[in-house]
C-alpha cells in the first residue's frame, strides 16, 4: 500500500493543525496518509515549504513512495538535522555528520 509520512521536528502549531486535517498523527510529529495523491502531496509540501521559508524553525521530512527513487522511496526535507541522507548505489543510508569542535580557525 502508498504510504505518504511527513515527520516534523520542533515546528509551530501551525503545521499540527494544517497536518492533523488531511493526515492521521500516529505519533508526536509523525503524519500518515495511505492514500494521499501526488497532487494534494505536492500541494502539502508547498503549503510546509512556504511556512517554513517565513519561520524558519524545526525540520519536516517528507517520504512517499517513488519508484524511480532509491530505495523505492522519494525524500525531501526542510531543515537541517544531525544526520544526513545519502543514496550509496541506489540504496538510502543514514550518515551521522560531525559535532562541531567548538574551535574557530583564525
Amino acid at each position: 500500500m502508498p504510504m505518504t509520512i511527513i515527520v516534523t521536528h520542533n515546528v509551530e502549531g501551525r503545521y499540527r493543525g494544517y497536518l492533523t486535517s488531511i493526515m492521521l498523527e500516529v505519533s508526536a510529529g509523525v503524519y500518515i496518509a495511505p492514500r494521499m495523491t501526488a497532487g494534494v502531496r505536492e500541494r502539502t509540501w508547498l503549503v510546509m515549504t512556504k511556512w517554513y521559508e517565513a519561520l524558519g524553525n524545526g525540520t519536516l521530512l517528507l517520504a512517499w513512495p517513488d519508484k524511480h527513487a532509491p530505495s523505492g522511496v522519494g525524500l525531501k526535507q526542510l531543515g537541517e538535522t544531525p544526520r544526513e541522507i545519502i543514496d550509496v548505489d541506489g540504496v538510502y543510508l543514514l550518515r551521522t555528520l560531525p559535532a562541531e569542535s567548538g574551535l574557530s580557525v583564525c
